[in-house]
């Protein structure tokens, strides 16, 4: 999973993605952050296990992005395309800009880059559909022409999941059709005034304290950190707002697998048959499905080990059309 944290110039993007990087932040602007799952911890302490893996997302801090009255500009925009998940970070801090036409000015740039793309691809098959060309593909071009007039409405194309995810299109890797979470980074004292936007098809906003979270970040001693955030009253650190807000906008849940030789949490779609769930571990898994066994999170929790909850008929043989649930515990039967 990639996220791009980008914005206009002095909104604190690189306060952010410190606070998420932590001391990987001081190699570069790239950093794999762990995903916090506390799910883990009773599993880890059951099998004593020799290896805990979380899972991962990518974060990149992309540079530059024009200041006040300017668009991102075409730079910004072309390296933000290649992402999965966008983090736009939005200055309610200095009192010199309006987060709200920030956020207005993100959204009119990610269309008008969009709109660009599809008028120069139209074009073309214009060209090709009078030469009969063999390429020309005609239910690609009704859905061009589709996510044209919904751009021309002002509307990011996110709130149409038809042409969000229509297969068509993918390659297009259009910016307003990918899930954002916009950043409103100002003080604590900044909060309480902050009116934020409600929430829409792919798109999410959180107020975070960037400065602070990265100050945060950069106490090393577990123990110490803990007694900050008890100080400040602070529940959730940036990362764990802006992980669960990104795993929802992706459709994301985590399933578990454990054992004393590792525990570790995996990321699969919203939906995903168990098979799918396999495959996340190693294709030969889905290829060669045979079965799952599958305990729920919360009847685990209740029994507090795997022979409580199979003495008690909780651990359950799935076939290939179980749809794996949230904080599923899985161990896969495959067979290639």
């Amino acid at each position: 999973m990639k996220t791009a944290i980008f914005g206009f110039a002095g909104a604190g993007k690189t306060d952010l993605f410190a606070a998420l990087a932590g001391p990987a932040a001081l190699a570069g602007n790239r950093a794999m952050v762990k995903v916090p799952e506390p799910r883990l911890d009773p599993l880890i302490t059951l099998f004593e296990a020799r290896k805990v893996t979380y899972s991962e997302i990518e974060y990149l801090d992309i540079p530059g992005g024009g200041g006040k009255g300017e668009g991102l500009g075409e730079r910004v925009l072309n390296e933000v395309r290649s992402y999965d998940c966008l983090l736009g970070v939005l200055d309610a801090f200095s009192g010199l800009n309006d987060p709200h036409k920030q956020w207005q000015a993100i959204e009119a740039d990610m269309m008008v880059s969009d709109m660009a793309v599809i008028e120069k691809k139209l074009e073309r098959m214009v060209l090709d559909k009078k030469k009969n060309a063999p390429g020309y593909d005609a239910a690609q071009e009704a859905l061009l022409k589709r996510a044209m007039e919904c751009l021309e409405n002002e509307t990011p194309l996110r709130e149409d999941q038809d042409l969000a995810h229509a297969p068509e299109l993918r390659g297009f890797a259009f910016l307003s059709a990918k899930p954002v979470l916009y950043i409103w980074n100002g003080g604590e004292a900044d909060f309480a005034a902050l009116e934020l936007p409600e929430e829409r098809p792919g798109q999410n906003h959180i107020a975070v304290a960037a400065k602070l979270e990265r100050e945060l970040a950069e106490v090393e001693d577990p123990e110490e950190r803990q007694m900050f955030l008890d100080d400040l009253g602070i529940k959730e650190t940036a990362l764990d707002k802006v992980i669960a807000k990104t795993y929802d906008l992706l459709g994301l849940i985590s399933f578990l697998t454990a054992g004393e030789k590792e525990v570790r949490a995996w990321p699969v779609r919203k939906g995903a048959k168990a098979p799918e769930a396999a495959g996340v571990i190693h294709s030969d898994f889905e290829k060669g499905f045979i079965r799952a066994e599958v305990i729920g999170y919360d009847d685990f929790l209740t029994h507090g080990t795997f022979k409580a909850c199979k003495d008690k008929g909780l651990a359950r043989l799935e076939g290939k059309e179980y749809v794996v649930k949230d904080g599923d515990i899985i161990e896969f039967r495959f067979n290639v």
